[in-house]
């Protein structure tokens, strides 16, 4: 039997996906969502043309994994943001601050996540791994997560979801802006500074409001 070529590496099952999503994050960073196709992440994981499509039947396929991976993420940072906190408020802070600097940690991801390039697809918004759902705590989505935290405070009866969906416009449009670059560097230039700007933002504007 011939020696396998040199050229080509060989990866466990999950070792394999897990290179083929970050290449697809180096593309991305690179050439923007159009410049990403699954034969570019294969040869910077130095793998075959097909070895991609065991795991993603396409490039649709593979954003909407990045998609679900940022979910998992943002879930899991916006948890340790909140946890051991007990006022309400603080909480939601907490979780918009996490929200801001998960953007700037994961720029690509972020975009991702709300490209309008990506079909529809309320698992990826959720957080769920492509198994399902587990453990209900554990999966407890992105968007679930903040109306839960509103909920904290809202009166008896009222529906969070406005409360959970201006606090989201606020954050997102922030670490948009951010982003983009319109926000001066001398502002913000971090994650660290990203989110101490955001609770800065919090505090000054629910100051404004009263």
């Amino acid at each position: 039997m011939p020696p396998k070529s040199k050229s080509k590496r060989s990866y466990h099952h999950g070792d394999l996906r897990a290179a083929i999503l970050a290449g697809a994050v180096e593309v991305i960073a690179e050439r923007g969502l159009h410049g990403l196709s699954l034969r570019e992440c294969a040869r910077r994981a130095g793998v075959s043309h097909a070895a991609p499509y065991r795991h993603f039947a396409d490039k649709d396929a593979l954003l909407r994994a990045i998609a679900r991976q940022g979910f998992e993420w943002l879930s899991e940072a916006g948890r340790r943001a909140m946890e051991g906190v007990t006022r309400p408020r603080d909480r939601l802070d907490g979780y918009g601050a996490a929200y801001v600097r998960f953007a700037v940690e994961h720029p690509v991801h972020h975009r991702v996540m709300f490209a309008s390039e990506l079909p529809n697809d309320p698992a990826a918004r959720e957080g769920a791994g492509d198994e399902g759902a587990g453990d209900e705590e554990d999966d407890a989505g992105a968007f679930t997560l903040l109306v839960e935290t509103a909920a904290e405070l809202v009166a008896p009866g009222v529906d969070p979801t406005p409360t959970a969906v201006a606090s989201w416009s606020l954050v997102h449009g922030l670490a948009m802006l951010i982003l983009d670059g319109r926000i001066p560097a001398e502002v913000v230039s971090s994650p660290d500074e990203a989110e101490a700007f955001a609770r800065e933002l919090f505090a000054q504007w629910r100051g404004a409001l009263r």
